[in-house]
């Protein structure tokens, strides 16, 4: 695909992955229109600290994806829509449901009526593995039962039905990328890793919530990658796809792992503020990639080690952007 040639709306762009990826499009020559939630600072997130090169190749909107005018207008004229925006902590869940339903549903059907509108050449949107819950049986592949664990996650199903229903019922060319868990700079510490790293950093103890669980980390780099082959993809019209490494460490034992390659002796100790309530902990995540690989040629390519590395070093650097002593939820 020849990007100089194509016009992007990214939704979320001021955030974690959003920034990743208008920071690749903006490199592969892509006019990018980057949608910010509106705010009275004229705060644009994590955009604001993309190199200045970038920043003056993409233009940004702010607004409020829960606004059908307003999406219908950054809508016009698109001919490729990445969907990524949404409320996305588990714990801000449990306490606000429905504005994180009212976002993530009601945003999305937002952006598919639009899009039914004015008829995008391809539309990506995003899904998370929260969606499948504790795991049933693993590797998990794109078959496996959904289930609502925590009511961001029962959000993002429903958000992931109305893109299928958009799909079958008008014909939208919908791809569903479902990423495990990324990782790497300029993630919120309201993820584990950056909870881990921005802690150890700063103190001599690490609290996290349960030690036990499992998950399949991904660095964002790979999967930037991965949004842009399923855009460019023709095959995958119509289908959800797992983003994943196919391999899975516990929290527990990733948080020794980041704490050896600081090099720093660190106390980890479970914080009961941090734990989830029995029935919402997602126990085990491990995804099959095997379709991404088949459709999209897609893998992921940093190791963890390797993507950790690069992750610590970041942080390092911002220390200053991070409150560590903070529960971020």
């Amino acid at each position: 695909m020849d990007w100089r040639r194509k016009k992007v709306l990214v939704t979320g762009a001021g955030g974690f992955i959003g920034s990743h990826l208008i920071e690749k499009l903006a490199g592969l020559g892509a006019k990018v229109k980057a949608f910010v939630r509106y705010n009275s600072r004229n705060d644009w997130g994590l955009i604001e600290i993309l190199p200045s090169d970038v920043k003056q190749k993409i233009g940004v909107i702010m607004g409020d994806l829960r606004d059908s005018e307003t999406i219908g207008g950054v809508m016009k004229n698109v001919d490729i829509v990445f969907h990524l925006a949404a409320l996305i902590a588990i714990p801000y869940s449990y306490i606000h449901p429905r504005e994180v339903v009212e976002t993530n549903i009601i945003g999305t059907l937002n952006i598919l009526n639009a899009a039914k509108e004015y008829k995008p050449e391809k539309i990506v949107h995003t899904s998370t593995s929260e969606v499948y819950g504790t795991a049933q049986y693993v590797p998990i592949d794109e078959k496996h039962p959904l289930q609502g664990q925590s009511p961001y996650s029962a959000s993002k199903i429903g958000a992931d039905k109305l893109a299928e229903s958009f799909y079958r019922s008008y014909g939208l060319p919908i791809t569903t990328v479902r990423p495990f868990n990324t990782y790497g700079p300029r993630q919120s510490a309201r993820a584990v890793i950056p909870t881990i790293i921005t802690q150890a950093l700063a103190q001599n103890e690490v609290f996290l919530g349960s030690l036990r669980p499992t998950r399949d980390f991904s660095y964002v780099e790979d999967i930037v990658d991965g949004f842009i082959k399923a855009s460019e993809s023709e095959s995958c019209v119509g289908e959800i796809i797992n983003m994943g490494s196919s391999s899975e460490i516990s929290i527990k034992d990733l948080a020794e792992k980041i704490i050896s390659l600081i090099g720093k002796k660190v106390r980890i100790v479970s914080d009961p503020k941090r734990i989830r309530p029995p029935k919402s902990e997602v126990e085990k995540l491990i995804a099959d990639n095997s379709k991404a690989k088949e459709l999209l040629d897609w893998k992921p390519k940093v190791s963890l080690d390797e993507g950790l590395r690069r992750t610590i070093e970041w942080f390092s650097q911002y220390q200053g952007r991070y409150r560590p002593e903070i529960y971020n939820i």
